[in-house]
């Protein structure tokens, strides 16, 4: 049975507090896992949504509108949202300290910001669960060479953090990391969106389907709490639906994890390229590293 391992990746005050419990609740009505992955320190990209509209409507700056409305501190403010999902059985694993900054600086950032953002996000994971989290998956799949070599001495199962084909070792600048990557393997609902301009949620849930049943083997699919658990609940329960009716296993990260023979997985050098549907430079799987 092909098995698709949903990665629910929650990034904002208000996609945590109100999204997050719709994925909840609709994969626990259909008998599916999956694994959330939470920011969990300040929603700077919440606070700017909401500046847009306010200036839309008031005319403000984002300037006066963040000295007015500070940015909500997510894992202070949602821890027990936070709690009921690791309670409700779902892995949960790490993402970042602030989605923003981390998407906005990994490139050029050095080890000492990498070790502070990665690190407080792991203190305040660890204060709210009660135990270290076990597995990392970066915002945007954005990384660099620090934060990969973190990733292992932080001890995490897995990482999740990139895209490409399959789990493999991956090797930054010659270097073996010895933290498994289980890379997003089919577009986002998102993405199929944008490059198939009027195209409507349906047709991309038909495109995902097609595409996770023509490609061999195990999947992971990224999905967003601020997305496919608001604006896109309606698609991605019709994707859910229709992986089901095809005999799919919808499961959590850890589950592909718990069945990988971590000695035998290849290694590849990872890249930085830009993704159909998205701009910008993400980390990707490479080619077979000698």
């Amino acid at each position: 049975m092909k098995r698709i391992a949903l990665k629910i990746d929650a990034d904002t005050y208000r996609g945590t507090l109100s999204g997050v419990p719709v994925l909840s609740a609709l994969l626990k009505s259909r008998g599916a896992s999956a694994s959330f992955f939470f920011s969990l320190g300040f929603d700077h990209g919440g606070r700017e949504s909401r500046a847009a509209s306010l200036r839309d409507y008031y005319g403000l700056t984002t300037r006066l509108y963040g000295r007015w409305l500070p940015s909500p501190n997510i894992g202070a403010r949602c821890a027990d949202t936070l709690r009921e999902v690791g309670d409700a059985g779902f892995e949960v694993g790490l993402r970042a300290w602030n989605r923003v900054d981390w998407e906005q600086k990994i490139g050029r950032a050095e080890n000492a910001w990498v070790e502070t953002q990665m690190k407080k996000a792991y203190a305040r994971f660890t204060q709210i669960f009660g135990q270290a989290a076990g597995a990392h998956a970066a915002p945007g799949w954005r990384m660099n060479r620090h934060a990969l070599r973190l990733t292992q001495r932080l001890g995490f199962a897995y990482a999740s953090d990139c895209r490409g084909n399959h789990p493999f070792i991956p090797v930054i600048d010659g270097e073996i990391v010895a933290c498994p990557q289980l890379p997003t393997t089919l577009p986002t609902l998102d993405e199929v969106l944008a490059l198939q301009p009027g195209s409507s949620p349906d047709q991309a849930v038909d495109r995902i389907l097609q595409l996770s049943s023509a490609i061999a083997g195990d999947h992971v699919f990224t999905l967003r709490a601020e997305l496919e658990g608001m604006k896109l609940a309606g698609a991605m329960e019709r994707l859910i639906d229709g992986w089901q009716a095809n005999d799919c296993q919808l499961v959590a990260l850890r589950e592909l994890r718990s069945t990988l023979d971590i000695s035998a997985l290849p290694r590849h050098a990872v890249a930085f390229a830009e993704l159909p549907g998205r701009a910008g430079l993400r980390l990707t799987q490479g080619p077979l590293f000698p």
